[in-house]
């Protein structure tokens, strides 16, 4: 027992990261991790590029996101760290509680998502939780994901893009759901680049990909398991 309190003690602190835009931000997030037990503030980043490089010689545990930040953002920044492999957890530590914020951060692959004048406790509590690997999420966000699980979204595409993407989804070119549809390839293209832009997919594949994530496409009885 006394050898499991002495493991318990002697446990490495969490080592931070913090990412934010404004000197002052930085500073007093700096300073108040510091100064509590458990932590050690290894750097600070202006910008999201600064972030993820800094995050690469670094190695934290923990990385303290702002979402807005000029040149590369928060959203872009989480993106390329799961891209690259670095398994830090990144605590996204925003004034922003909106879903266009809060969605796309956590799908990005932060494991939480607080706001800014959230106390002191709630963020050292947070921090913590983040370096376990668990989920930590402000009550005003964490109620806008309930709202959303239980509200699913199918309105997000309209009912013709649907149809061009299930089309697409069977494996038939531009000029086949033309026909099918009778539109225009043009309108065909067009109603892709709106689908790419509201799933936040490049191509076709990826857009398919989504849609059956997000049950926007359900598979047909043959494609089930």
């Amino acid at each position: 027992m006394t050898d499991h309190a002495a493991d318990h003690a002697a446990e490495p602190p969490i080592r931070l990261l913090i990412a934010d835009d404004h000197p002052i931000v930085r500073d007093g997030l700096s300073s108040m991790f510091a100064s509590a037990p458990g932590f050690e503030v290894l750097g600070e980043a202006a910008d999201g590029a600064a972030a993820v490089r800094l995050a690469r010689e670094l190695r934290p545990d923990v990385i303290l996101m702002d979402l807005r930040m000029p040149g590369m953002d928060g959203l872009t920044a989480i993106t390329e760290l799961a891209r690259l492999g670095i398994d830090a957890r990144v605590l996204v530590l925003t004034t922003y509680d909106t879903d266009t914020h809060v969605l796309p951060a956590i799908e990005a692959g932060a494991t939480g998502y607080l706001l800014k004048d959230s106390p002191r406790q709630d963020l050292l509590r947070a921090a913590r939780a983040a370096a376990r690997g668990e989920s930590v999420l402000s009550p005003s966000v964490a109620a806008r994901l309930m709202n959303r699980v239980r509200t699913p979204a199918p309105q997000l595409l309209s009912g013709r893009e649907l149809e061009v993407l299930e089309l697409v989804a069977a494996g038939n070119t531009n000029r086949e759901v033309a026909a099918r549809l009778f539109i225009t390839e043009a309108t065909v293209k067009s109603h892709l680049l709106n689908i790419y832009a509201k799933l936040g997919v490049n191509d076709r594949a990826a857009a398919v990909t989504e849609a059956f994530n997000r049950r926007l496409l359900v598979p047909r009885a043959s494609e089930r398991p």
